[in-house]
Formats: C-alpha cells, structure tokens, sequence
C-alpha cells in the first residue's frame, strides 16, 4: 500500500513538472502572440487586453511580400529530402554494418562514431560547397543536413536490425532472393517502426535548424522558417508580438508530428534499445 502511494505521489510529482516544464513556456508564447506591441513588451504573463493573434498572424504572413510563405516551402523541400535520403541510406548501412561482421565495418562503425561526436566545421564546409558549386544551393544544404544526422540514424537502425533474426534472411535466399531484394522486401517492412522514429526525429531537427541555413544557404530566395525571426528583432527595434507569433508558427509543424506519432516514436526507440 505505501509503495502504490509513493508511486502516486511521484507520478503526480512528474504531472505538475512537466506541465510546469512544457506547457507554461507554450503558455507564454500564445498569450505574448495575442498581444499589441505595447503589451508583449513588458514580458508579463498577462491576459491581453485585446485579443490580436489573428491581426498579428496576418502581419507575420504579409511581412516582406510573405517571406514566411517561401520560408515555409524551402523549409519543407529541405526537409522532406534530407529525412527521405536519411532513412534509406541509414537504413542499408545499418543493415550491412550488422549482419556483415568485419574489420572493415568495424572500422565503419568507428567512422559513424566519430560523426557524432567530432563537432561540424563552419569554414572548412563553406570552402567545400563553394569548391563543387554547392553553396546557396538548395541540394548543398541537403547534404550538410543528410550529414550531421546520418550518424544517429545509422545507430539506430543498427540496433533494431539486430532484433531481426538471421534466419528470415537466409530463407529468402534460398528462395533465391538477392541482397537488394532481401533487403527491401523482407527487411525493410519489419524496420517500420525505427523508420517512423527516424523521419519524427529528423524531421523536427532539420526543420528546426537554424545556425546551417544561416551559414550554408544565405540569401531571401533560400530563407527558411527559423531565419524569419530577424524580421522581427533588430538592435533598435523588437516587435515582440509578431516575433511570438512567428515563432508560434513554426511551432507548430513539429508539434502536431510529435503529438501523432508519439507512440511510434518511443516504440521505435525503445525496441532497438531493449532488443539490441
């Protein structure tokens, strides 16, 4: 009885912390969007005088001839094509880096170790894009976002492949299946659940990137949806209202993501971990 009630009590305990943690700031962020300049300025957790989320919406949207439109299309074309060459490539890699044991995918796996942990270099990226003609270009940015996570997807599909017995493999190799056939027909459709992971994940991060557009795909014609915040902030001039809103905007995308695929997000990570 007093473990069951200690276990109330921490879960309640977790409740009134997370809803502190996630949703207060969530909170804020409407109710400072829903305000006049004059009001989202002072920085209180108020209830607005007059409600002008709509007003400050339309603003945000028509704000330098509807830079959050284009924004949110490059920001969509970026992410729909990183996160689709992510999960094929991680997901053949991780497949041969464990069913194929040797020193060369050892090494391999040093290599996909080494990419999460050494840190992105800024200048040495923008000379090689500018040396193949890559740079502001929407396929260069690509694959600076196809780079940084490859490593972490790899990972991850090697852990839940491990979960796959031997044997499927080998029968449909007597079947006489070769190694793409095997691959995409028997053990792809069993990898559906880190490949949902996967796309979630990497979806938010790509989308939410900020300082790799910045750096790699400058320009308006390029903007995506987190460079849209300096419209809005200056040194002179910070129209807080509509930089909340703006914000509030691309919220958003990858909060309805996290909120259906939720299940299959922890299912994804949790089996590869456990089985692996």
């Amino acid at each position: 009885m007093k473990r069951r009630k200690s276990r109330w009590v921490a879960g309640s305990i977790a409740i009134v912390l997370s809803v502190v943690v996630f949703l207060v700031p969530f909170a804020f962020i409407i109710l400072t969007a829903s305000k006049s300049a004059t009001e989202a300025s002072q920085f209180a957790f108020t209830w607005p005088t007059q409600f002008m989320l709509w007003d400050n919406v339309l603003e945000v949207l028509q704000t330098r001839d509807f830079l959050i439109l284009r924004a949110f299309i490059n920001s969509t074309i970026l992410t729909v094509s990183s996160v689709a060459i992510m999960v094929v490539l991680a997901a053949m890699m991780g497949y041969v880096l464990q069913r194929r044991r040797g020193a060369w995918t050892t090494a391999a796996t040093y290599m996909v170790l080494a990419g999460l942990i050494v840190p992105p270099a800024v200048v040495p990226t923008v000379w090689v894009l500018q040396s193949i003609g890559l740079f502001k270009q929407m396929s260069g940015m690509i694959l600076i976002e196809v780079t940084f996570g490859l490593s972490f997807c790899v990972l991850l599909f090697r852990a839940f492949v491990a979960t796959i017995p031997r044997e499927l493999d080998e029968a449909a190799t007597v079947d006489g299946a070769g190694p793409l056939r095997v691959f995409f027909l028997v053990v792809l459709p069993l990898l559906k659940p880190v490949v949902v992971t996967v796309i979630v994940v990497q979806s938010v991060a790509v989308f939410n990137d900020f300082s790799g557009p910045l750096y790699f795909l400058p320009g308006d014609e390029n903007a995506t949806v987190q460079a849209t915040l300096y419209n809005f902030q200056s040194q002179t001039l910070s129209q807080w209202n509509l930089l909340f809103t703006d914000v509030l905007l691309i919220t958003v995308p990858p909060l309805v993501l996290y909120i259906f695929f939720n299940r299959q997000i922890v299912e994804g990570m949790v089996s590869g971990a456990v089985k692996g």
